[in-house]
């Protein structure tokens, strides 16, 4: 490898292991793959089928395994159609989590004050209507990195807000370290994906900022299910 190490068209060169391109960031993937699916079974154990929320939740396990499992297919092997996948998957997951957040927080799947079922049938519709949109500006117009972590960074600011915000409220009421546990695991995130920010090239030619943020996310995902 060359001394100094130097990016070839925005990337850094890895040391491949049988085949594949980015062996941590693959491994540290079915990691959050994992704690996903074992956060999914959890739910399915734990919450009763009657409760309102299951639903969202359920959602929200099969897309964090969806994104997680077309990264990892993304960093074995970057073609075209496979970075296209892992956009579009990741994309998907954190708007989810913005159509998740508002729900939860305003419990707007009751039904009870009737406005309620109007705004999640409105929000339902607007989130799809993002995505769809997302998705052809990407496909049809113009494959655009700057936009498309423009829009996922807006989305991830929204409801980091919006649960940092319930989480200290929530706090200030209960006096329970749990009903802080939201704002804690958004502020870990946080420095996760600030681990982007540090670009250095992969240690032995493995480990780099990317596949450290992507190890970052593991923890506060168990937690987030808890």
């Amino acid at each position: 490898m060359l001394n100094p190490v130097v990016q070839y068209h925005g990337k850094w060169p890895f040391h491949r292991i049988l085949g594949v391109q980015e062996p941590c960031s693959v491994v540290f993937s079915l990691l959050n793959l994992l704690a996903h699916r074992k956060g999914l079974a959890q739910i399915r154990d734990k919450i009763p089928a009657s409760y309102p929320l299951r639903k969202y939740y359920v959602s929200f396990g099969y897309t964090g395994i969806a994104s997680w499992v077309f990264s990892m297919i993304f960093h074995t092997r970057d073609f075209d159609l496979t970075e296209k996948l892992d956009y579009f998957a990741a994309g998907a997951s954190v708007l989810y989590g913005l159509y998740y957040t508002p729900i939860r927080i305003f419990r707007l799947d009751q039904h009870k004050p009737p406005f309620k079922a109007t705004l999640l049938r409105l929000w339902t519709v607007t989130c799809v209507l993002l995505y769809v949109a997302h998705v052809f500006y990407l496909t049809l117009w113009r494959w655009d990195y700057t936009y498309n972590m423009a829009a996922n960074v807006a989305a991830g600011v929204v409801q980091n807000i919006l649960w940092s915000t319930f989480s200290v409220r929530r706090y200030q009421r209960l006096k329970k370290p749990w009903a802080a546990w939201p704002g804690m695991i958004v502020a870990w995130i946080v420095l996760a994906m600030s681990l982007e920010l540090l670009d250095f090239p992969p240690l032995k030619g493995l480990l780099d900022a990317h596949s450290l943020w992507h190890l970052g996310t593991v923890g506060p995902t168990i937690w987030w299910y808890k």
